[in-house]
């Protein structure tokens, strides 16, 4: 089977799939090649995380007609309070408090589960009419040249203008056009998992720093919440092994019962962690988006919101390349969107290392030190308001889909 396309997009995930709907609302044809089944991508079981979609990526899927299909089972995010301690010692005092009302009418974001977003993405792209979604398809390589991208399949080759990698972190797509990587692995895991409680959390997202690693409880859609405990590697692994009185006891231990009594619902997944950052985002014919740029730490939850930042940015280039004749696969015109991209990813991946790196233990002068600043920026209005619109995802040059315009 042959196939040609404008663009192919290697990888099917959240990142894949929400660059594919961007890009064909310019007009341009557009493939994705998922290495994985529907099915199994869309199967409860895959994927037990949730995101914090942030106010920016809201703006994203409701101007690519994604959002409409996904707001009945998003919960606005209206405050986020952040406190430090002990195991031991309970919840501890809250030092940051972010009130959504400082920066707009509009929640930070919405807490929606993984398995929502995959499905509303999927039913999007099956009704775009210049996108197509090959699956399980896997490309075993990737040849370029000066005039097109070759993927070649196993049953058959796809040509494209220009080629996207979003096969996730360490993408051996970029490793295999001798795009390099630098980063490492944390001594942590995440442990996620789903919680009912007896009192409402009213929109409220907790993140509790403790000498492992951040543990949050994160509201959903009626009297529950996702749970995001990372621990070090060994005692994630205990944890997992736990039966769920032991580990409902031990989420007690570590945030009290504020909620009131809790109970797990459903499955329990654990995450290897990691940072990972590529040192190039373009090659001739070849672009990287999402996790095959970046993998960050997910102490803020922001993860998923670069990598449609990344997606957003992407389309504006070469859509607005497209629109004056250039080549799309030229790496000139790339670098463009490597420039834009670049910098902010780093940046928050760094900053992301050194929160978890300062928090993520407990050292007496260090929890003297924290404390003491972050309770200055919650005494400094600017400051503050800083920090809440880079959690809103609506700091920096903002692409249009992120403004909530069209391309």
């Amino acid at each position: 089977m042959k196939t040609d396309t404008d663009i192919a997009i290697i990888g099917g995930g959240l990142n894949g799939t929400a660059l594919a709907l961007a890009l064909g609302s310019t007009g341009l044809s557009v493939t994705i090649f998922d290495a994985s089944p529907q099915d199994t991508r869309s199967d409860d079981a895959f994927d037990g995380r949730a995101t914090a979609i942030a106010a920016g990526s809201r703006n994203m899927l409701r101007a690519l007609g994604v959002w409409d299909r996904l707001s009945d089972d998003a919960q606005p995010i209206h405050d986020i309070l952040v406190t430090d301690g002990r195991v031991s010692q309970g919840a501890g005092t809250s030092f940051l408090h972010f009130d959504h009302r400082e920066v707009g009418d509009e929640p930070f974001g919405n807490l929606v589960e993984n398995r929502h977003i995959r499905r509303a993405l999927f039913d999007a792209v099956a009704d775009a009419p210049t996108v197509e979604h090959r699956h399980p398809v896997r490309v075993k390589r990737l040849e370029r040249d000066t005039a097109r991208a070759t993927l070649h399949l196993e049953d058959g080759t796809a040509s494209a203008r220009l080629a996207v990698a979003c096969d996730g972190r360490s993408s051996p797509t970029a490793r295999a056009a001798g795009i390099r990587y630098a980063g490492w692995d944390y001594p942590q895991a995440g442990v996620v998992c789903t919680v009912e409680h007896a009192r409402p959390h009213e929109g409220v997202a907790h993140e509790y720093f403790l000498p492992s690693g951040p543990f949050a409880i994160l509201p959903l859609t009626g009297n529950r919440s996702s749970l995001v405990w990372t621990e070090k590697k060994a005692l994630a692994a205990a944890a997992m092994a736990l039966d769920d009185a032991a580990f409902e006891a031990e989420i007690a231990r570590r945030f009290g019962r504020f909620l009131g009594p809790v109970s797990v619902t459903g499955p329990r997944w654990t995450y290897p962690l990691s940072l990972s950052l590529a040192y190039d985002y373009c090659a001739p014919r070849l672009a990287l988006v999402g996790d095959a740029a970046h993998a960050v730490h997910p102490i803020a939850g922001q993860g998923l919101n670069l990598g449609f930042k990344d997606a957003a940015a992407l389309t504006q280039v070469i859509a607005e390349a497209a629109r004056r004749g250039e080549d799309i696969g030229a790496v000139e015109v790339l670098q463009r969107y490597e420039r834009w991209r670049r910098f902010d990813n780093t940046a928050m991946g760094l900053g992301m290392d050194a929160i978890n790196r300062l928090f993520s233990n407990d050292l007496t002068p260090v929890r003297a030190l924290r404390g003491l600043g972050l309770g200055l920026v919650n005494r400094m209005g600017p400051a503050r308001r800083f920090f809440m619109r880079q959690a809103a995802g609506l700091s920096g040059e903002m692409p249009k889909l992120l403004q909530g315009k069209a391309v």
